[in-house]
């Protein structure tokens, strides 16, 4: 099963300097039931997408969690075991844990598929929108306009290879 983990980029550097994503549990996002249904699509790469979509709004919500991290999205694509991840059964009709998954086994970082990062000119939308993002939880509609404006930038693709170059960005 592909999982997709959020993170920051300081979160980033520290799997990369102990080796691993996480510990079990710990929160990603995969192609659920409740995912199929809420998207309604029967293709398997829009699915993926609407995963890490998610994945980058829970990353979003690191990001404002932790004012001196640099203000870019992380999303790391991982498979894991079928079994290592599971639907929690009292947050599924909780829209804001559409995708979301538990997984229970430690990853390590050297399994990861790819990064998806946000690129430098998507820093200023991303700090606003994770500014906004509590008014946003609270209805106000300009506020969601703006958490909504950071999903105008596309996360950009890296290889493993490459994430420590992206952690000197932290």
């Amino acid at each position: 099963m592909r999982v997709y983990v959020p993170l920051t980029l300081p979160g980033l550097a520290e799997a990369h300097k102990t080796g691993e994503l996480g510990s079990g549990p710990f929160a990603a996002y995969a192609v659920t039931p409740a995912l199929r249904e809420w998207y309604a699509s029967e293709d398997i790469e829009e699915l993926e997408y609407a995963a890490l979509s998610r994945a980058a709004l829970a990353s979003l919500r690191l990001l404002a969690a932790d004012p001196g991290a640099v203000r870019r999205r992380v999303v790391v694509a991982v498979d894991v075991a079928d079994g290592a991840a599971g639907v929690d059964p009292d947050r599924g009709p909780d829209p804001t844990a559409l995708g979301e998954v538990s997984v229970t086994v430690n990853v390590p970082l050297a399994k990861a598929a790819a990064v998806h990062v946000d690129a430098g000119d998507a820093e200023q939308d991303v700090a606003a929108a994770a500014q906004a993002l509590e008014a946003a939880d609270g209805g106000d509609d300009d506020a969601q306009s703006v958490v909504d404006g950071a999903d105008d930038h596309e996360l950009l693709w890296y290889a493993t290879q490459e994430i420590p170059n992206l952690v000197g960005l932290a």
